[in-house]
């Protein structure tokens, strides 16, 4: 099974498990060349590609690329669709395989997979820490090519998350960030509720419930140059009235 060195003041200290997920829905463009570079950075880990039966093919790309090798993992759904659920599975698994670290980022090359390593080691060199997130908003982050109104939305959403739900963080809505396995676990991930884009800051929501702490490393978040976005301003809209329900139940 995979597992990642980490150094402290240049020592090795332990040894640990780690399992990267990228949830796809027709990323055919993207996925291939997206594994190799995930490999490329963080060699040790597993990768599981969660896929909602992507009508271009998505999955096919990666059973005939990849289906050889013990560490990339292919899950296809069948009757569920959602970002949510699809994250919630992967979580799901890393749990129940017992990795160390759960790790996830978007398939259409927006987060860079140069900068994983950045959030693992994060994670690996302060067992207090329970999620790293890469953040767009902390000091030294930075969007690259969004047009304004994908940035306001962006903004509006983090906003609302942060007044709404109280999250100490700037980057709620990112989804590239790295969980401790064993602080999800705690969380109880059956008890997750929100299948689209809110459950980034739902996970955040429980996670601090229960008296996690989180940290942030800046990162660059770069628009997708293949494939077409599936957020929309409707989906904002959805996330922000998912939030407001969230604020009633803590």
């Amino acid at each position: 099974m995979s597992d990642h060195d980490a150094f402290t003041a240049g020592k090795q200290t332990k040894r640990y498990r780690s399992l990267v997920a990228v949830c796809t829905l027709n990323e055919s463009e993207n996925i291939v060349a997206l594994i190799r570079e995930i490999h490329e950075h963080l060699p040790e880990a597993d990768i599981l590609v969660v896929d909602d039966q992507s009508p271009d093919g998505t999955a096919e790309l990666v059973a005939k690329h990849y289906g050889e090798n013990a560490q990339v993992n292919l899950m296809i759904r069948r009757n569920e669709r959602g970002l949510g659920s699809a994250i919630r599975l992967a979580m799901r698994e890393a749990v129940n395989q017992g990795y160390d670290f759960f790790i996830n980022l978007d398939g259409d090359f927006s987060h860079d997979p140069r900068q994983l390593p950045a959030l693992l080691d994060e994670a690996c060199r302060h067992p207090s820490i329970d999620v790293v997130i890469g953040s767009r908003y902390a000091k030294g982050g930075k969007i690259v090519g969004w047009p304004m109104h994908r940035k306001w939305m962006s903004r509006m959403v983090n906003r609302f998350a942060i007044t709404c739900l109280g999250l100490p963080v700037s980057d709620c809505s990112g989804s590239m960030r790295c969980y401790r396995v064993s602080a999800l676990e705690q969380v109880g991930l059956q008890n997750l509720r929100v299948n689209g884009y809110a459950v980034l800051e739902e996970i955040l929501v429980r996670l601090v419930g229960q008296g996690s702490q989180l940290t942030e490393v800046p990162i660059t978040f770069t628009d997708r140059q293949r494939g077409k976005s599936k957020l929309t301003m409707g989906e904002a809209f959805r996330s922000c009235s998912q939030m407001i329900r969230m604020s009633f139940q803590r």
